[in-house]
């Protein structure tokens, strides 16, 4: 049976039926046989999950009520968000910005699709877009590029997928998710990391990658943002230190993901 540290970390981050595409109607027996557990205490993790992410949505309804009556959404309109872990995470900025427009701007019935799967890189989200474009959201969110930059043998190590090939695939992400021109882009630039952290992290030091913020920051530089509307997420840790990572230094705690869907409301508006 999988521990409960393993099982809240398994079921925040990872979604079957994302990577499983052709198993449709996965059950929650189904799921939780997948991560070794119970469907009840599956059930009892992602419930711990929305507890944690309604909290965030109570703490932040003081500071944002001024700005959620100033949304630039038209009514039905469908959000959508491509990423990797850091959007994925059922605790992340565009999950909690689903909850707290839910719950306060019911009037808008907007939709939300959370298109982000764990471990993606840029080629993998660009090879999965056929299920972006037939869902033809109105809006879209982008948060990529951290696992590209990922360097294997240290931080002089070769680049998971090189900053050339990045940039390209991103204009081509860009270019294919609204084909007819339509619709509204926001980049979200990638989350700078704990250094630290990453480099003390017995996982990713037996597996020699690492993470460096000097590749994160050239490639936010370098972004083929054009005239979309850009939010900056790489200084969004610095906000939320000293709790801004988990332990592994890479992945967001729920404090920093609340700074960063402060910073994108407060871009929308």
């Amino acid at each position: 049976m999988t521990n409960s540290a393993l099982l809240e970390k398994l079921v925040r981050f990872q979604q079957p039926e994302k990577v499983l595409p052709y198993a449709r109607d996965l059950s929650a027996r189904t799921v939780a046989a997948i991560f070794g557990t119970d469907e009840g205490d599956y059930r009892r993790a992602r419930e711990e999950l929305d507890r944690q992410r309604n909290a965030a949505v109570q703490r932040l309804e003081p500071l944002l009520v001024p700005l959620l009556g100033a949304l630039p959404f038209q009514p039905g309109a469908h959000l959508a968000a491509i990423g990797e872990s850091s959007t994925a995470d059922r605790l992340s900025w565009f999950e909690i910005l689903r909850s707290l427009l839910e719950a306060h701007r019911p009037d808008l019935q907007l939709r939300f699709t959370n298109f982000a799967v764990p471990g993606a890189t840029t080629t993998e989200a660009l090879s999965a877009l056929p299920a972006v474009q037939r869902q033809a959201p109105d809006w879209v969110f982008c948060k990529l590029g951290t696992n590209d930059s990922q360097r294997l043998g240290g931080p002089a190590g070769t680049m998971l997928v090189s900053q050339g090939e990045t940039l390209r695939n991103l204009a081509e992400i860009r270019r294919l998710s609204l084909p007819d021109g339509k619709g509204t882009w926001v980049w979200v630039t990638p989350t700078l990391v704990d250094e630290s952290r990453i480099a003390s992290f017995p996982h990713f030091a037996a597996a020699g990658i690492t993470w460096t913020n000097a590749d994160l920051d050239d490639l936010t530089k370098r972004l083929p943002t054009g005239s979309d509307v850009v939010v900056n997420g790489s200084a969004v840790a610095s906000e939320a230190a000293p709790n801004a990572f988990g332990e592994d230094g890479i992945h967001p705690t729920i404090t920093t993901h609340e700074v960063l869907c402060t910073q994108i409301l407060q871009a929308l508006t």
